[in-house]
């Protein structure tokens, strides 16, 4: 999903209502705006050796492990995404070491900083 595809798909793909949980922050953040506004600064914050190694699917569930890096921090993590009426509903992102955590964090806020202003 992150490595060359259009966002303007990636908005469709979203539920309306879609749940997006952030190994950042401790709230949910609910509906597609706000999805597609951290999927985008995601995609614009992790490098371009950022890439899927694998997969799990049961029904409508995924769960997609990743690996890159980001400042020499090599990050692993995985995407669990839940799918309804071919729409995404829920995307969780989790990712491992507290160190990658942290690198992530500091980058993503800066990123989400970025994007709401130019929105604004």
């Amino acid at each position: 999903m992150m490595s060359g595809s259009s966002h303007e798909n990636l908005f469709e793909l979203l539920a309306e209502d879609c749940i997006f949980w952030s190994p950042v922050v401790h709230t949910p953040q609910r509906g597609r705006d706000i999805t597609y506004l951290y999927l985008s600064a995601a995609s614009q914050v992790f490098s371009d050796d950022f890439c899927y190694v694998s997969e799990m699917v049961d029904g409508s569930r995924a769960v997609l492990e990743f690996n890159c890096a980001i400042d020499d921090i090599q990050i692993n993590g995985v995407d669990i995404i839940q799918v309804r009426d071919r729409q995404i509903s829920e995307f969780k992102v989790m990712v491992r070491p507290l160190k990658a955590v942290s690198k992530v964090h500091e980058r993503m806020m800066s990123m989400l900083e970025k994007l709401k202003a130019s929105t604004s």
